[in-house]
């Protein structure tokens, strides 16, 4: 069974959702818009107080190349553009829209029916690229870097293969393997046009062997198309990782930084993007909606949501019996590089991939003991790294050793924290290091 080659942990997995079918959430009474639903430059609105729109208006247009448009996910009247709280617990721009029934944009093909490639022969490259950059399509697994970019390689490179992540190796979420089993036809679609794009001729969809069904329901469905291969890969995380995700499928390492997967001929894009292409360029729908994740030990009812973006997180728990007793944190995102909420009125965007309730015992922190040098996380990381040495010269303000010592490497997995015996903040402490190291090195590279 193949997976990465260095380091790696196995979590509980808790898929406690599992079974439990996508299902339509409820519209909020007011959605709120972030313009900074991506990596890159926030895009700028482009509607004003009092402007009524519908379901796919256009609300934020692309701040840059960098960058994604925002499109409203309700109907109703904007009701101010101001600052509103998002997971970063960081104050952004945003717009406010009053919900006012359900209308959509007449553009938007609403209907079940499957469109092929084969049915749209007009599409080529540059047209599927620009309809992916104007539906706002980005990164679905939580990094929301724009999709459009990633299909523009840089003078020189050149793709050979188009990768899916189907992992989903952080524990509790199941949001993809929901995904997989109820629109695996979509999926395989949005993977051709994905190719289309970049010109290449084969396609990997790298699936973790916890996933048996969907396994065997993309690999049924895949057989109509012979440059798609789904492979079936070994439960490790961060398999879910670009770097580890390319060393598993085709067995090839990414460089440090600066390199980037197209350097080893790879692009890769998470399976709910591949799905969000399909909806994008088959259906002229921009990204208003996704799946996600609501669940914990605690949870009623642990389910996966199709809910539109804008929509408060405080809803999406009251729809699956609402915050349970004994909640002690509750996490954007899953275990492992979520981070907690300092508030639930917080809105859904588009990288939004999980809810976890964590109860009171699964959310206290152990106190910290002194490193007992036994390397459990430099054996752990998927890296290479020393994660004992790069949290001790962060703590210590060693921002030049820090950078020798490849910080920026860093993926931010948390192997190294859920290894160690003496419980120690280790990716706090590298976060709060690589965070300044990227700093100094942008000021630098400025001068």
């Amino acid at each position: 069974m193949k997976t990465f080659s260095i380091g790696g942990v196995h979590p509980e997995e808790n898929k406690l959702s599992a079974q439990s079918p996508i299902r339509q959430a409820s519209l909020p009474k007011q959605a709120v818009f972030s313009m900074f639903q991506h990596i890159g430059a926030p895009a700028k609105p482009v509607v004003k107080k009092g402007d009524v729109v519908k379901v796919g208006t256009l609300l934020g247009e692309a701040g840059g190349f960098v960058s994604a448009p925002i499109y409203s996910s309700v109907s109703g009247k904007v009701s101010k553009v101001d600052v509103a709280l998002d997971a970063s617990d960081t104050r952004r721009m945003a717009v406010y829209v009053d919900v006012d029934g359900d209308e959509w944009e007449e553009s938007i093909d609403r209907s079940e029916t499957l469109v092929t490639l084969a049915e749209r022969p007009e599409l080529d490259s540059k047209t599927i690229i620009d309809k992916i950059k104007q539906a706002g399509i980005v990164g679905m697994g939580g990094a929301t870097f724009p999709c459009h970019v990633k299909l523009c390689p840089p003078p020189g490179q050149k793709a050979e293969c188009v990768i899916i992540n189907a992992v989903e190796c952080e524990p509790y979420l199941t949001a993809d393997h929901r995904l997989m089993l109820e629109r695996p036809e979509q999926i395989l679609v949005g993977v051709t046009l994905l190719m289309k794009a970049v010109g290449v001729d084969k396609g990997y969809i790298g699936i973790e062997n916890n996933k048996p069904d969907a396994i065997a329901l993309m690999t049924e469905k895949a057989s109509k198309y012979p440059n798609i291969q789904v492979v079936p890969l070994k439960v490790q995380y961060p398999q879910g990782g670009e770097k580890q995700l390319i060393d598993a499928v085709i067995g090839r390492q990414v460089p440090a930084p600066p390199a980037i997967p197209i350097n080893v001929g790879a692009v890769v894009q998470n399976v709910g993007t591949a799905y969000a292409v399909y909806e994008a360029v088959m259906k002229n729908k921009p990204l208003i909606d996704r799946v996600i994740t609501v669940t914990g030990k605690s949870v009623k009812t642990p389910s996966n949501l199709l809910a539109r973006l804008g929509t408060p997180f405080s809803q999406l728990i009251d729809e699956c019996g609402g915050l349970p007793q004994d909640t002690g944190k509750v996490i954007g995102g899953g275990p492992m590089m979520g981070k907690a909420l300092i508030s639930l009125d917080i809105p859904m965007t588009k990288g939004s991939s999980g809810l976890l309730i964590m109860n009171d015992k699964e959310a206290k922190r152990a106190e910290a003991d002194p490193c007992i040098r036994c390397a459990k996380c430099v054996g752990a990381c998927p890296m290479g790294l020393e994660p004992y040495l790069l949290a001790q010269v962060s703590s210590q303000h060693q921002w030049e050793k820090a950078e020798t010592e490849d910080i920026v490497s860093c993926i931010e997995c948390g192997s190294c924290s859920f290894t160690c015996p003496s419980h120690r903040p280790l990716l706090d402490m590298i976060r709060l290091g690589k965070t300044t190291v990227m700093g100094i090195i942008r000021s630098r590279s400025q001068k």
